[in-house]
């Protein structure tokens, strides 16, 4: 029987090993096949923000997007988890009045921009909680979108039998190739139901979310579209010059990327096909991104020589409060 968890990255304070974090990596083809493993692929468990480019297809394939004369920044923004920076804060706002809603429409709670600086003009302008400024914003904006397109109730949108919801669940049942309504299920930080499911299966889906290998013509396109608005707009995922762009950008967009809470993270290689899926045992997110580059040049995404410097890019470096080097990251994939 497979370890659940097995070593994936190491953090050294001087001669000694400091702390271990643990994981499961899986990497697919659209065909299902498993091309790499580390710790049981099968271990359930919620993928949670990483669903987003899933959850999107539904809005850009119904034409949600262009009948509200949307464009591809407010796609990414829609699979976005982000920091509440001023020019997302402004689009999820703009978003809003578009749909002349208002911002208690969203299901997600109120909270503060992550960045310091942005946390300061907030709150200098003597502002403070906002539901605009929960990383889940765009998500959810793009949720009341498709609602409207479809002729559904607004209110609502979070429950699972809600006809936005029942979408995305089953755009997802056919990437997945199975009923997705018999996953486990809990609530997302957000506030939306949130599933479970082993790691492999959604390195599997995300292998044919990459490929794009769906049965209908309109979908394919959705989800080309949606790769391609995530390509062209990284920033909006998560922040501007975050990890998440940056390995985007040092792929020259052939690798796309969504992280989820709790150490989850999720990749797409649309030219090959392939998708990766990695959690991290302890629910953090140290080390995950650079798990992630580590495989990439394992698959001969990335060349091995420019790893260590892209890891150094998407890791925060261990520092004391003089910020001096303390310690280093070892990945032990």
């Amino acid at each position: 029987m497979l370890q659940p968890f097995v070593p994936l990255a190491e953090i050294h304070r001087g001669p000694c090993l400091e702390s271990l974090h643990q994981g499961v990596v899986a990497v697919a083809d659209a065909s299902g096949a498993l091309l790499l493993r580390r710790g049981d692929p099968d271990f359930v468990t919620f993928p949670r923000s990483s669903l987003k480019p899933f959850q999107a297809i539904a809005l850009v394939e119904s034409g949600a997007i262009d009948a509200l004369g949307l464009t591809e920044a407010h796609i990414a923004l829609a699979c976005a988890s982000h920091r509440a920076e001023g020019f997302q804060a402004a689009m999820v706002r703009d978003w809003l009045a578009r749909l002349d809603l208002p911002e208690t429409a969203l299901v997600c709670g109120p909270d503060l921009p992550r960045g310091e600086a942005d946390l300061g003009a907030v709150l200098l302008a003597g502002g403070g909680r906002s539901r605009v400024f929960h990383n889940c914003s765009g998500k959810h904006c793009g949720f009341l979108t498709l609602a409207r397109r479809i002729g559904a109730p607004a209110a609502g949108y979070d429950d699972p039998a809600h006809p936005a919801q029942r979408l995305f669940l089953e755009a997802f049942s056919e990437l997945l190739g199975r009923d997705v309504a018999a996953l486990p299920r809990g609530t997302d930080g957000c506030g939306l139901p949130a599933l479970a499911l082993p790691v492999v299966d959604m390195a599997r889906a995300a292998a044919r979310f990459a490929a794009a290998a769906v049965a209908s013509e309109t979908r394919r396109a959705a989800i080309r579209r949606i790769q391609a608005a995530i390509r062209a707009h990284p920033d909006h995922l998560s922040g501007q010059d975050q990890p998440t762009s940056r390995i985007i950008r040092a792929t020259e967009g052939r690798v796309l990327l969504k992280s989820g809470a709790e150490g989850f993270n999720l990749a797409f290689v649309p030219e090959r096909g392939i998708g990766i899926a990695i959690k991290m045992a302890d629910g953090g997110s140290r080390a995950k991104m650079a798990v992630l580059v580590a495989v990439l040049a394992e698959l001969g995404l990335l060349a091995r020589d420019a790893a260590p410097a892209l890891i150094e890019a998407v890791e925060d470096p261990i520092r004391d409060s003089n910020g001096r080097s303390a310690g280093k990251l070892r990945i032990t994939l």
